[in-house]
């Protein structure tokens, strides 16, 4: 009798339900431990809600910032004459009800892809057993709602449990003023005065999403500027654009706490008391370390995620653990346990759902013996979708700065072209990073409307080692924002030519 060979996934994410495809394509028996629903926080309360929720952010700001410009008239009563920006509103019900719907339906696509291929979804917590039987097999017990167990025997473990948003001590979520990530898609209410704590990609997402759909943001950045990991000239941009649109941007101010308190007595019009006590006008007061406080209507706690691998069993099974909590990998996927694999934000390489995939994909290609390419950071592109959006790929200005790589660098603002100034697009740029010598193009960032559709031309040229001038004489559609991805390596090409002679 042919021999099956047994995978146990722990977490049902984009690194688990791949890593299920994967496996179950090259004819494993594979079971998927659940307990929220495939997709795991990235389709169910991170990535694609708040893709989402920006989809509708970013429409709002393309009318309000263009509509006079481009010759569009507005002719009923939803103008504000205080407010000529405001010229159409969101019922964040509707939104929110939305964000919601499309989550559960790639949840349920997800689910059924799996189950065609041959995946069993076993709903539960699973627990991974420590030791391994004389044939190298392990077991993972499996915990339901309910309170009973499953125990599952694998030739191989992949753990992508993914992670939780990061708490402070003083300034707990409370799910209706105070708010993480995940709730903010049972707001019923748009909050008037939306005060965000992180600067970070996910902090400054939301900020700028929120203040589109007409809340009055302030947000909260511990560090100089805000997105401190991206590339400097991006960040400087989307700073800009934040503070032009009428955000109150607080750099260099760490929050120590937040709580609710009362709002002020308004006399016989005070509304009425609701749960606890509390008033619907209750307001949330942000105190930050120097002993300033900020008050608003809601706050947003979005200062990073921590792993989801305690209680789990892994350092008795062996796993090796960083002090971060997060599970030591290799570039094919192995943590320190024999037949045990790690994929996703539990592992801390990089927080994208991309990445996530691929390190499942790659663990399931290497263990049941198919080609497989270790994982390559390089060649990773990434997306904050802001407005606007910045996407980059390959080595960053800051490698460069400190010399981590010796590269030629050219930015060409949007400013300069056609197509821009056509849908009235001001901000933005395009940068290359190529090596001297060869003009072999190494890196770049698109600051720019959709800039994650616009980095694909240049990963493949990073992925693919093209130079400047592969990229300068290829044709592009006149007017595009692509013609300036061509530009700037027409660019980079002369620079060449000028160093060479």
């Amino acid at each position: 009798m042919e021999h099956v060979t047994r995978i146990v996934i722990i977490g049902g994410g984009p690194g688990g339900y791949e890593a299920a495809l994967v496996a179950a394509q090259l004819g494993a028996e594979v079971s998927v431990v659940d307990c929220d629903g495939l997709g795991g926080a990235s389709v169910l309360t991170d990535c694609v809600p708040s893709k989402t929720l920006i989809a509708t952010a970013e429409v709002m700001t393309n009318f309000d910032s263009s509509y006079e410009e481009l010759g569009i008239r507005v002719e009923d009563n939803t103008h504000d004459p205080d407010d000529p920006a405001r010229v159409v509103g969101v019922d964040i019900r509707k939104v929110n009800r939305r964000v919601k719907r499309l989550a559960l339906a790639q949840s349920h696509d997800i689910t059924a892809s799996v189950t065609r291929a041959g995946g069993r979804v076993v709903r539960g917590r699973g627990r991974l057993e420590p030791g391994q039987a004389a044939d190298g097999s392990r077991v993972v017990t499996v915990t339901a709602a309910d309170g009973s167990q499953e125990q599952l025997t694998a030739d191989a473990v992949l753990i992508a449990t993914g992670g939780h948003p990061r708490e402070i001590p003083d300034a707990r979520p409370d799910g209706e003023r105070i708010l993480n990530w995940t709730q903010l898609y049972d707001l019923t209410e748009q909050p008037e005065e939306l005060i965000v704590i992180g600067s970070g990609v996910t902090g400054a997402e939301f900020a700028g999403a929120y203040q589109a759909l007409g809340s009055q943001v302030t947000l909260v950045s511990s560090r100089e500027r805000v997105l401190p990991g991206e590339d400097p000239d991006a960040a400087a941009v989307l700073e800009d654009v934040f503070r032009r649109r009428g955000m109150n941007v607080m750099s260099r101010s760490r929050a120590a706490s937040a709580k609710r308190v009362p709002a002020s007595n308004q006399g016989p019009s005070s509304p009425k008391a609701g749960k606890e006590g509390r008033t619907e006008d209750d307001r949330v007061e942000v105190t930050l370390q120097d002993g300033r406080t900020i008050t608003g209507t809601h706050c947003l706690v979005a200062v990073g995620a921590i792993p989801n691998t305690t209680d789990m069993g892994l350092e008795e099974a062996g796993v090796r653990l960083k002090e971060s909590g997060h599970i030591w990998t290799d570039k094919v996927s192995r943590t320190s346990a024999p037949g045990v694999y790690a994929a996703g934000d539990c592992t801390g390489v990089l927080a994208l759902a991309s990445v996530a995939a691929m390190q499942g994909r790659i663990a399931m290609y290497h263990f049941l013996g198919d080609t497989v390419n270790p994982l390559d950071l390089r060649t990773v592109s990434a997306n904050v979708f802001t407005d606007p959006e910045i996407a980059t790929v390959g080595y960053s200005q800051a490698d460069v700065d400190k010399g981590a790589i010796e590269a030629r660098v050219v930015k060409l603002p949007l400013l300069r072209n056609p197509r821009a100034k056509m849908q009235g697009i001001r901000d933005g740029f395009v940068k290359l990073f190529c090596r001297p010598g060869t003009g072999i193009i190494v890196g770049g960032v698109v600051v720019a409307p959709r800039a994650s559709e616009l980095i694909h031309p240049i990963s493949i040229a990073v992925d693919n080692n093209l130079t400047v001038e592969q990229i300068a004489n290829t044709f592009t559609v006149y007017p595009s924002l692509t013609g300036s991805i061509a530009e700037v390596a027409r660019q980079l090409h002369t620079r060449k030519m000028a160093e060479l002679h």
